[in-house]
Formats: C-alpha cells, structure tokens, sequence
C-alpha cells in the first residue's frame, strides 16, 4: 500500500478498526440469513446509553443462561469484552456493541477459520488464553523488565507496534502521528488480504508472557465446558441440567479440579502461557468444543413470527424480511448415556470428551462390560466384549496397594515384579487418591497368539486424580494384549510386549516387567500396574504435562470398578447381538450331538479330537 492510501485512512480510531474487521468477517463467515438472525437478537436485548446501544453483563447471561449455581457469569463477560477488542487487544474491556459481540461470535464459534490464511487454531488459543488472562505484575515483573529492555533496541516501528498491539497496562501514555498511520497502514493491509493474524504480528506473541489466568477463573470457566460438552445447536443450557442440584455441581468441581491439575496449579497461582498452551494443545485439544453451539444461539432468533413476513407498510419502500425456519424438534431425544456406570457419569463422559470426539461418545456408548455385574473374570471379560465390532472404552477404578502386602494374593502380585523403586504418583498429603485408568481401543478385541493388537489411533489416560492422555508411539506396535493362557504374563496388557516363545515355558517365577508406559490388568481382574517411565521407549509416549516433565512413577492398585463401553450405534449393537444368539445356538448343538457310541465321556472325547467343541489350548475351551 503505497503512501497516499496510508494518508487516505490515516488516523482510524479503534473502534473503527475493530467494526471493519467485525464487518469483514461477517461478510466471509455467515450467512445472510444468520446476520438477519444476529441483528435482531442484538437489536431485542441491548440496553441503550448516550446513543449508544450495548449489552450488559446481566443481559448475556440471561441470554445464554448460564447457571447461577456455578458463578461463571463474570468469567464468560470478561472473555467477552475482551474478546469484543479484536484484532487491539489494547483496547480491551470493549463496551458489547453490535460490531463488538459479533466479533464474539466469530470467535468463539470458530467461523473466523473461513477468513484467516494461516496460524487459525493458534491465534484462537492464544486469544481465548487472553480473554481469561490478568496483566501479573508481580509474578512477571522480571520478565517484564527484560522485554522492556528488548523493546527499547527495537525500532520505532516495531516498538510502537508492540506497544498498540498489547495489554491495556502496556499501552503507552503518548504516540505521534506518524505512528498512528503506521498501524492503520498495517491493520488495512490485514483487512485487505483477509489475513487478521498479520494484525498482531509483531508485539503480540511476547505480551502474552506477561500474563497468568487466576486459578478460580479457570476453574469456574472448566465447570461450565464439563456441563456443556454436549449441547447441541439451539438446544439450552436448561434442558441439559434442568435441575443443578448440589451433587451434580459437586461433580463438576471434582472433575474441573482434577483437569486443573494437569495445568500444575496447585504449585502455581495461576496458569502461564506457555503451559495453557502445551497442556490444551496436547491433553485438552476438544476443551472448548461446547462453546460453539452454545454462541450459535445467537444466529436464530427464537421469538420471532414464523408464520409470515414483516412488512413496514409505513416506510416508503417496504422491506421484506426473510422467513425463519422453525427448529426441528426431537421427541423423547436419546439420552446421552443410556445407562450410567460405576465409573462413567455424565460428568466422566464430558472429560472424555475433551480428547475424544463428541461423535464418538454422546448418545454412542453402550455398556458392554462391568467387573461387579458380569463378574471379575477373564472369561466373562471375553464373552461381553469380543463380539463388538467397533472402538471400545476401557475404565479401571481403584486404590493404591499398601507398601507391604496384607494378603496372599498382594504378596504373589509382589513376587511377580520387581522390587517396586519407583515412587506413586499420588503424593501421602493429595486428598484426592482415587485412581482411573483407561484406555481408548480403536479395534475389535480379539486374543494374542502370538502378537498383541491396536492400532495408532489408541491412547491410555489418566481421567484422576489428575487428567493426562498417553497417545500411541512410533517405537512400538505392542499396544494391547488379551491372554487366558498360563504363561507369563496372563492378564490384559497395554503397552507391554507379549512375552517371546521362550519366555512362555520359563519357569514360572520368571519377573514380570511391564513396557515403559503402560498399563497392566492382571489375569483375576483384581490388580492393576500403571508404569510411566519419562524417557519414553514403549508403544505409548509418556506424559507432556510441564508439572510431570522428568517424572516416573509406578501405580499398583486394587482394582475396585472396570468397565469396557463400546462406540457405536445401534447398527452395531444389533451386529453384537446377532452374533451372541448364533453362539449360543452352536453351543446348544455342540450339547446336544450324540454319536451313538452309548458312552457320553467317549462322545464328547471324539469331539475333541474333531476340533468341534474346545479343548486344552483352542480358543473354545470355556465353552465345552
């Protein structure tokens, strides 16, 4: 842009920066119809002072119905007023003007993808990482000196750029013109090419430092996310939870809390940026997911006439406004979990739900496997969960052992590992020391014979007392293991290679060393091993979090509750039930053959050898 259309705009206040860039993203990221929608509903609710129509912090959590019981209101307002100051964040709080709230729209549900070039998902983070953060003096006040001093070597330019493009406290006090022409030219130059991450290219990245999110903040915005994972478009926050009573509320804070100590917060006073970062990015990559629909409310105006158009017939040329679509409404909608578990809850579904599509889970699980209905066996294990054809979700709950075995079956668990050297990962002083193990199985169950199953796509996590997800490593295939046989090591296993031909008829003592990150069932259903060895080496990769980088541990726990839920919708519910009544019906036939040798021992021998019934070391030995 040359320097006669750098003097043509010269001088643009901030609000018109941000009403330009707020009419330019509606234009790429919604629909006529969609603006009709937003218009109205802005129009209906703002309050007007000196000529300027705005909304208050009351009129948006009414709108949005944010729950009372949870206090998030004063969270979400402050996303949104600073977020309302995009592309300047400078000039944050911003009064909620209709340019304003439409760029919160924008936002927060994403739609500004369709008009940034590059850098979208982490412009978004860091946004949203803003809109929560507070300028911390105190804690930064090093850092703040050290940039001070690199800005200052800067040219005038770039410092003038970081300065109108940071934290209100970093503004400086005076600038000249030229300056000001200098970020017009930059901030049209974005606008024209459709590129709003070129606004804050410079200054942006290293304000960010500078700040921390109050854990309390956090914590209240994370109750929400879990409550409103699944909402759909247009659906309330009422019908999800029409009664927030304290137990379900309860929930939420142990839930909230245990993701919030993925972020290290109980050694810290808030959350920095570069663990927000690490910590959404790898752990938490669907956390804000429920704000999408929850913000498209915004785009249909629910009280509007359906059945005809609005004509003024007073204004001189009348205007004809579109006609609004009712929304389908669904009778007697599929609940979100068909029945609750003994470990998974509509609150556990939520957390899951933030490293694992929503798809896959809302309305999408079926109970397959419970150790306290169905019995702690390999046997019973095997029979509920082989046939389902699709991803399943495995969930282990339990305590730690005691340092020193109390009962035969701890001390032979004891002789079959090593000395236990490294530490647990629940410190004596946590008061929280439930544990929850899982593991989320791309592929049909089946047994190893010789080599385990999995695929890339399968995980291990930690859902408490701290939230971590363990993806599959390029090092190893050896992701999961099922095996009834007595060789060592019997039991499920995930991320423990199976054991070679000549470890199998060792002798009997033969040490059992689990892989580097795994997690190991044993063959009663009764113990559970989780190793996490920092340095990696295994078929999953060790934890990411900045508050366990370094840290090994080995979990060996009583297991209480284990759950196996299968991903799928009815189609392959029914395949499994299909599958079940063909079994049973060969089994009944298997009973009833009579080979006429008048000797039943003789008879069901013969069919041994035949290969018809199970035997020692075929897969239907249960059966027979």
């Amino acid at each position: 842009m040359g320097q006669g259309s750098s003097s043509k705009h010269a001088h643009l206040t901030p609000e018109q920066i941000s009403s330009l860039l707020a009419q330019r993203f509606a234009q790429k990221s919604f629909t006529p119809l969609e603006l009709y929608c937003f218009n109205a509903v802005f129009r209906s609710l703002a309050d007007t002072e000196s000529g300027v129509r705005y909304w208050s912090e009351a009129t948006l959590c009414r709108f949005l119905e944010l729950p009372d019981a949870l206090g998030v209101g004063s969270v979400i307002f402050h996303m949104a007023t600073y977020l309302g100051a995009f592309p300047l964040p400078s000039q944050a709080p911003a009064i909620l003007t209709h340019d304003a709230l439409l760029n919160v729209v924008t936002i927060l549900t994403e739609r500004f993808r369709v008009v940034l070039k590059k850098g979208g998902r982490e412009l978004w983070l860091r946004e949203l990482y803003r809109s929560l953060a507070v300028y911390d003096k105190g804690i930064r006040s090093e850092i703040e000196d050290k940039e001070k001093q690199r800005v200052a070597n800067k040219s005038q330019e770039i410092a003038t750029s970081s300065s109108n493009l940071g934290f209100a406290i970093d503004a400086p006090d005076e600038g000249d013109d030229d300056d000001e022409q200098e970020d017009d030219e930059l901030v049209l130059r974005a606008l024209e090419s459709m590129d709003a991450s070129e606004v804050f290219k410079h200054g942006e990245q290293s304000n960010v430092h500078h700040s921390i999110i109050p854990t309390d903040n956090l914590l209240k915005l994370v109750e929400l996310l879990l409550l409103i994972a699944p909402i759909d478009p247009q659906q309330s926050i009422s019908s999800l939870a029409p009664d927030l009573s304290s137990d379900r509320v309860g929930e939420l804070r142990q839930a909230a809390n245990v993701i919030l100590s993925s972020f290290g917060v109980e050694n810290n006073p808030g959350v920095t940026y570069r663990t927000w970062n690490t910590v959404v990015s790898l752990c938490l990559p669907h956390l804000f997911n429920g704000l999408h629909p929850l913000f498209e409310h915004f785009l249909f105006a629910k009280d509007f006439d359906f059945s005809k158009r609005k004509n003024d017939s007073s204004s001189p040329t009348q205007e004809t406004k579109p006609i609004i679509p009712q929304p389908k409404t669904v009778t007697d909608p599929e609940p979100l979990l068909r029945e609750q578990g003994e470990i998974l809850n509509l609150t556990i579904l939520s957390q899951l739900s933030f490293f694992i599509k929503g798809n896959q889970l809302f309305r999408r699980l079926r109970p397959l496997y419970s150790g306290n209905k169905h019995g702690f066996s390999m046997g019973s294990f095997e029979k509920q969960v082989f046939n389902w054809r699709a991803p399943t979700i495995l969930l282990t709950k339990g305590r730690l052992l005691p340092a020193t075995p109390s009962s035969t079956r701890e001390r032979a668990l004891e002789e079959l590992l090593p000395p236990k050297r490294l530490p647990n990962s629940i410190p004596d002083t946590a008061t929280n020391d439930t544990l929850i193990y899982g593991a989320y199985i791309p592929t049909q169950w089946k047994h190893t014979g010789k080599s385990c199953f999995g695929d890339a796509d399968t995980k291990l996590f930690q859902l408490s007392p701290t939230h971590d997800v363990f993806p599959a490593s390029t090092f190893s295939t050896d992701f999961i293991y099922f095996n009834k046989s007595p060789t060592n090591p019997p039991g499920v296993g995930l991320g423990t290679p199976f054991p070679s031909q000549s470890a199998a008829h060792s002798h009997s003592h033969q040490i059992f060393r689990p892989g580097a990150v795994s997690l190991h069932l044993d063959d009663a259903l009764e113990f559970g091993i989780f190793t996490h060895l920092s340095e990696g080496g295994g078929s999953f990769r060790p934890s990411r979090l900045p508050c366990r980088k370094g840290k090994d541990w080995q979990d060996r726990f009583e297991i209480e509750e284990l759950e196996v839920w299968g991903c799928g919708g009815d189609e392959v519910a029914e395949a499994q039930r299909k599958e079940w009544a063909w079994q049973e019906r060969e089994a009944e036939a298997r009973r009833r053959i009579n080979l006429g040798t008048g000797d039943a021992e003789l008879d069901r021998e013969l069919l041994k050898m035949a290969g018809i019934i199970g035997g020692a070391g075929n897969s239907g030995g249960s059966m027979g």
